[in-house]
């Protein structure tokens, strides 16, 4: 029988030269809310030590919208290696798709969002600690400029940012954040394609009571977005407008209020 080699710990990586990290969740996985509320505080716990409460979210939603985004573009290109041949050329006609989709204004793209391969979640994640916080503002940069659509969403963070001289968040905590962040897959076929708003929900409701505040006070509670749209009850062709909109939840609401009620209406 082989021996085996005997494993180096991981715990504190100084190198990014390191044995490539396996994901451990299944690609078949569903990722009910329960888990999804003990994953995201968690992920909350590994850096509450160094921030304010009420700047989780700020670290925190910004990966897991990420990593959507990745493992959305790791279900969606496999087909197209297997249309092209091998993943070098599919990610070149992949990417010339892309970028004339954007300047030509078409909707019609062989993928929704393009992620480069040096900077798919598999990249973050196996960078190692070093240089952590700066690879990832650039990720989410480069990202967001590849896909203009999510300006303001996916670059909203400096993951390498200081205050009075120190890091906010040091890279092994961030490294910390980034594991607990990889527990689970977030693909296509694994959550519910509101998974990011359920997230954004979540974390506000905890810091909220972690400050001895109503979560109410920073996001309408979904029971209230349903009696509102209810209430509503938009008919075809109805205008609704939130002088307010946040996420848009609530304008969300009555619209599949609508599409419940008038199905074959299209207005």
């Amino acid at each position: 029988m082989p021996r085996r080699s005997k494993q180096q710990p991981t715990k504190s990586i100084k190198s990014t030269e390191q044995t490539e990290l396996k994901f451990p969740a299944p690609e078949d996985e569903k990722l009910e809310v329960s888990a999804m509320e003990t994953w995201l505080w968690d992920a909350a716990c590994t850096i509450r030590g160094t921030t304010d409460a009420p700047k989780f979210k700020d670290f925190i939603l910004p990966l897991v919208f990420y990593k959507r985004l990745s493992d959305v573009f790791d279900d969606e290109f496999p087909r197209h290696v297997e249309e092209f041949g091998d993943e070098e050329t599919a990610h070149e006609v992949i990417e010339a798709d892309h970028k004339d989709a954007i300047a030509t204004g078409c909707k019609d793209r062989m993928v929704r969002y393009y992620i480069p391969d040096e900077y798919r979640w598999e990249r973050i994640r196996n960078h190692g600690e070093e240089g952590l916080g700066e690879f990832i503002t650039t990720a989410t940069r480069k990202v967001t400029e590849l896909n203009p659509e999510l300006k303001g969403v996916l670059d909203i963070k400096d993951y390498n940012e200081t205050q009075s001289g120190q890091r906010t968040l040091g890279d092994d905590r961030l490294a910390a954040l980034v594991e607990v962040v990889s527990r689970h897959r977030l693909g296509l076929k694994n959550t519910s394609p509101d998974v990011f708003g359920d997230a954004y929900e979540y974390l506000l409701r905890k810091f909220a009571e972690g400050q001895g505040q109503s979560a109410g006070e920073f996001l309408t509670p979904p029971e209230v977005d349903w009696l509102m749209a209810e209430i509503i009850d938009p008919a075809p062709y109805t205008t609704i407008y939130d002088p307010t909109c946040g996420s848009a939840r609530l304008l969300i609401k009555p619209r599949l209020v609508f599409e419940r009620n008038y199905p074959d209406q299209k207005s």
